[in-house]
């Protein structure tokens, strides 16, 4: 095992961990203690849980294994926190977190406090092995990926509490488009795609290859709320030749009609955003539509949605970072993908199933998490991320 004296290194990786794990906590300062505990769906984590498992995990990746000496701070946490890690052994069943009122949210915060210090001590020690390092950093994005989802969570719970409460002002703000809307023409051709360089990524985003593109033509930017709304005027949820099978069973087991958090309040269009119940902006771009959503619209334009490959291609010549952007594209291995030895392996590759690919980033990515190679990925039914619609025209047909 390569061994780096680290001064530097070793300095750079505690900044970074303080940082990171202060934004976790800043993120949860607005909440009283009861927003801690509710998980209103199987898919939404209590931020409790959120809390505890990002600090499992360094307990667990870094501590246990390199720390000489560590004590673990509960035995039973593994069983609590660990999330998906079959490897790591048994553990709560997802739709379970919201029922666990003990370990209490100060004892969470105690753990917390024990593992940053035992961290903080373990990142001082002046001498760390590559490997451990590149561990280090993967827990922070690992924790990075949890904050945006913490954000998303949050905002489900305050978002299905009757009263509307506000988290915080000032959190979820919103842009106005480009002043023009244009379609991007890009050539018929071969292009590269996947990460490449220095700096950190995900194992998905490994393997940069050649692929092959039609001539097509992307949006200069997203679809607004205007634009979705005179979607729903025009009885786009009630029309099923716009809508997959699955989206159109969707739409009817859910009795759809609009993106999550709309609500419609004497007669007229709310939504329900982090600063409270507010009027629809119709300029600002629409959000926290599922893939079914996003491609029903899309059809009802006599468009598409880009491929991942369309999307990465084009990036360069729009901008994005608002809302995560729903492609057209399972999300299946690039070629020569090999999944990573132990724990680790199962971050990533274990999902490349019945899911779509997201691209780009959103309001609620956290700083320096972002990049134009990141695969993000969601069952398609999914709408409480911050997700949006970019529209594409294939051109050579």
């Amino acid at each position: 095992m390569a061994q780096t004296t680290i001064t530097s290194t070793s300095k750079t990786l505690l900044a970074e961990y303080t940082t990171v794990r202060r934004y976790t906590k800043f993120l949860c300062e607005p909440l009283e203690v009861e927003d801690y505990v509710v998980q209103p769906a199987a898919h939404v984590s209590p931020p409790k849980w959120h809390l505890g498992h990002t600090t499992w995990f360094f307990e667990t990746f870094i501590l246990k294994p390199y720390a000489r000496g560590y004590q673990i701070f509960n035995e039973q946490y593994n069983y609590v926190f660990n999330s998906y890690y079959e490897t790591v052994g048994a553990r709560v069943v997802r739709t379970d977190r919201g029922n666990l009122s003990r370990p209490s949210v100060a004892d969470v915060y105690r753990y917390r406090a024990y593992v940053d210090e035992q961290m903080e001590a373990f990142l001082c020690q002046g001498i760390l092995a590559e490997d451990v390092a590149a561990l280090v950093v993967l827990g922070l994005h690992h924790e990075q990926q949890h904050q945006e989802l913490l954000l998303t969570d949050i905002k489900y719970i305050l978002g299905h509490n009757p009263l509307f409460p506000r988290y915080a002002a000032g959190v979820e703000h919103w842009e106005a488009p480009a002043e023009e809307h244009v379609m991007l023409h890009i050539p018929e051709g071969q292009y590269e795609i996947g990460f490449q360089g220095s700096g950190f990524c995900y194992d998905n985003e490994l393997g940069r290859h050649t692929t092959y593109l039609h001539e097509f033509a992307i949006s200069s930017r997203l679809v607004t709320n205007g634009e979705y709304l005179d979607f729903i005027e025009d009885g786009g949820y009630r029309d099923f030749r716009y809508w997959h099978a699955e989206g159109w069973d969707w739409v009817t087991a859910q009795q759809a009609q609009a993106p999550l958090y709309w609500h419609l309040v004497d007669g007229e269009r709310m939504y329900y955003t982090l600063q409270g119940l507010q009027q629809i902006k119709p300029d600002a771009a629409v959000c926290h539509v599922n893939f079914y959503e996003a491609s029903a619209y899309a059809a009802w334009k006599g468009m598409r949605l880009p491929t991942e490959q369309e999307w990465e291609v084009a990036s360069n010549q729009f901008k994005w970072g608002e809302r995560w952007e729903w492609t057209g594209s399972a999300y299946l291995p690039y070629p020569g993908f090999k999944k990573a030895a132990g724990a680790v392996g199962e971050y990533n590759g274990k999902f490349m199933v019945n899911q779509m690919v997201l691209r780009g980033a959103s309001m609620g990515t956290s700083v320096g998490h972002s990049r134009s190679t990141y695969r993000n990925f969601f069952h398609g039914e999914h709408q409480w991320q911050f997700t949006g619609i970019r529209l594409c025209e294939s051109r050579s047909f």
